[in-house]
């Protein structure tokens, strides 16, 4: 199964036209001695986030890492030649996150996704968990010059394409109908169901994209960058339909993931997430009271998120 998955991951960005193809590839040996120990199980944890030992209980969904930081051919996850990709990541911490309104380290950028994307708790600065990761994602970045970031922690292969994407799909989303909508459900069910579930539960190796299952919510929450409007096209273009990336349009995109994240997902309450994690030291950030739900996030663009969907309320 673990080889199908890899193989899926690449496939997914390897058939069609990549405009980043310029990524290097990730190395082919790992240091010596415990270094190389740790680098390998940073590899282990993000490749299995939610069920690993040292993570699992961090974890309150059904994702794991590499399900957004997908694998290149040789399994390495985050080493995919695409948006998402984690080659290159480390050489640009520290790095101005407009988000906390301060300058983060590789460390925070990882531990705070697990509040957002993993929908769980963050881990301690320097705890294993911490180091290890961030030891995998440093040595995927091995002999790449340092250019640290002053506007976003986003790596030089992609930060261009993703200022200039943003923008664009920015002005797409903000004329959003519920014509757009019911096209974006369209091509959920042609393209996306077959591995997602046509109630977007994911099946096999592919992750949910929303709702709950037991009465556990199966995917990231409404405070992480896939439930963007503006952020997750991006991602979605330069790497779905598995097979067939770099295939949709910009309106394809946006049209399918104003389907996806209108769909019931967790509010994110920073406060909170905060709490459960029971932070120790300091949490880099000027900002500690964010509260993201599914409604706020597309009122952000000035959508009446009941009328995107042909007025079926949520919350």
């Amino acid at each position: 199964m673990k080889k199908t998955i890899t193989s899926i991951a690449a496939l997914a960005v390897s058939i069609y036209a990549n405009p980043l193809s310029n990524i290097p590839n990730a190395p082919k040996a790992y240091p010596p001695g415990q270094l190389g120990k740790m680098v390998k199980l940073g590899r282990q944890i993000l490749l299995h986030t939610n069920t690993n030992p040292l993570t699992k209980n961090l974890v309150g969904n059904k994702l794991s890492c590499v399900s957004c930081h997908l694998s290149d051919s040789r399994g390495n996850p985050g080493a995919a030649k695409a948006i998402g990709t984690l080659v290159g990541t480390a050489a640009v911490f520290p790095a101005y996150a407009k988000r906390d309104g301060t300058v983060q380290t590789l460390q925070d950028r990882i531990d705070n996704c697990f509040m957002r994307s993993m929908n769980g708790k963050r881990p301690g600065i320097d705890s294993k968990v911490s180091l290890a990761m961030a030891a995998y994602v440093t040595w995927l970045s091995q002999g790449i010059a340092m250019h640290m970031n002053p506007k976003r922690p986003v790596n030089e292969y992609v930060n261009k394409m993703y200022a200039k994407n943003k923008k664009i799909f920015k002005k797409i989303q903000e004329k959003a109908t519920h014509k757009n909508y019911l096209q974006g459900k369209h091509i959920f069910d042609q393209k996306c169901a077959m591995c997602h579930g046509l109630n977007g539960e994911g099946q096999g190796p592919f992750p949910p994209l929303w709702g709950k299952k037991d009465g556990k919510w199966l995917s990231f929450n409404a405070g992480a960058g896939m439930s963007k409007l503006t952020k997750a096209p991006i991602w979605v273009k330069t790497n779905m339909p598995y097979g067939h990336a770099n295939t949709l349009s910009n309106q394809q995109a946006a049209d399918v993931v104003l389907y996806f994240d209108a769909q019931p997902r967790e509010s994110f309450s920073l406060a909170e997430h905060l709490k459960m994690s029971k932070i120790r030291g300091q949490y880099n950030s000027l900002h500690f009271h964010e509260y993201d739900t599914v409604r706020k996030n597309f009122k952000a663009l000035g959508l009446n998120i009941d009328k995107i969907r042909g007025d079926k309320v949520i919350k």
